[in-house]
Parts: C-alpha cells; structure tokens; sequence
C-alpha cells in the first residue's frame, strides 16, 4: 500500500473478512440461517396449536349435538309415542284377535 492511498473501510473490512474471516462468516451464516428457522417452527407451532384447539372446541359442539340426536332419537322412537302417532294421525286400530289370519307358506 502507498501511503497516500485511500481506501474505503468497507473495502478493507470486506476484503480482510473474506480472506482470513471465512469460518466467521460461515458461522454467522449458520446462525442466522438457524434463528430463522427457530422463528419459522415456533410460528408454525403456535398457529398448529390454536388450530388444535379450534378443533377440540369443535369436537366439544359436535358431541353436544350427538348426544341430544340420541336423546331425540330414543324420544322419538318410544313404543306409547309411536302408538299415539298411529292412532291419531294414521287412524290405525288394534286387530281384534278373533278378526287375525295367519298365513302359513308350505
């Protein structure tokens, strides 16, 4: 170097970094690159628990609504309900057993 030269301290600390500074560098690399990473997987998990959660709030609603379908279905389904159906809105009688026939297939 000539002593009047001026140089630019990028330049200088630019060039002194790549060549003797290399394992630095690749190491500061190595971290960014990981902290990166790090920042990706802890959003990626924070967004896959709330969605776990959302789905568990679900589950919750649907086992609601299952079990007062079986509530309604065994309500429904009642021998005296089904009875009173046939015979108000049906107009269905009992058979009187003297007025049964039984069919018998050979």
């Amino acid at each position: 170097m000539m002593p009047n030269e001026r140089h630019s301290l990028t330049s200088v600390i630019g060039g002194d970094i790549f060549r003797q500074g290399k394992l630095p560098l690749l190491c500061l690399i190595v971290v960014l690159v990981s902290a990166i990473a790090v920042v990706l997987t802890t959003h990626r998990t924070r967004l896959l628990m709330s969605e776990r959660e959302q789905l568990i709030l679900e589950k919750g609603a649907l086992d609601n609504e299952w079990r007062n379908l079986i509530l309604e279905e065994n309500a429904l389904g009642d021998h005296s309900r089904v009875e009173k159906v046939a015979t108000d809105k049906l107009q269905m009688l009992h058979v009187d057993p003297t007025q049964e026939n039984i069919v018998v297939q050979q």
